[in-house]
């Protein structure tokens, strides 16, 4: 599944809606942390290739299906038309920006990106364990992260 984004701030909200969507079929309920952590994701990475290429990118999500035996995991990638690398950036208080990467590190299990041709992709994956109950994100080892003074649930 791939949504073409425009190099326009609004479509980083035509991303979450999209994102949301997606997940219907996917066995993934829309008020799981998974899918919670999974939208404030595509919406860091969007704004990321948006605010800081000016150029077009194209977001994929891989979701498991909604029978899957297996406990998959999430894989989101946005690939976008700059070959400048993703700099992580060290935001003062005052700033309103530069905690995206930061954040997508503190509440993906893995992250990482490439270069494509002339571009690049960045993706990150979240795994399936994470949508469970309390007990069961607890034996997967899930946690609280704690950045810049505010608590996000790592799932």
């Amino acid at each position: 599944m791939q949504l073409e984004i425009r190099p326009d701030p609004a479509d980083v909200g035509r991303a979450r809606r999209w994102a949301r969507s997606r997940l219907a079929g996917s066995g993934i309920e829309a008020d799981e942390p998974l899918a919670e952590t999974l939208i404030l994701l595509v919406s860091e990475l969007v704004t990321n290739a948006v605010v800081h290429t000016g150029r077009p990118a194209v977001l994929r999500l891989s979701l498991p299906c909604a029978d899957a035996a297996e406990e998959v995991g999430v894989r989101l990638e946005v690939a976008d038309r700059s070959g400048r690398a993703p700099m992580p950036r060290c935001a003062g208080d005052e700033a309103t920006g530069g905690r995206g990467l930061a954040l997508v590190d503190g509440l993906a299990d893995r992250w990482g990106w490439s270069s494509e041709g002339a571009g690049k992709r960045i993706w990150c994956e979240l795994d399936r364990c994470g949508g469970a109950s309390d007990a069961a994100r607890a034996a997967c080892g899930g946690s609280a992260v704690t950045y810049d003074g505010l608590a996000y649930e790592a799932v």
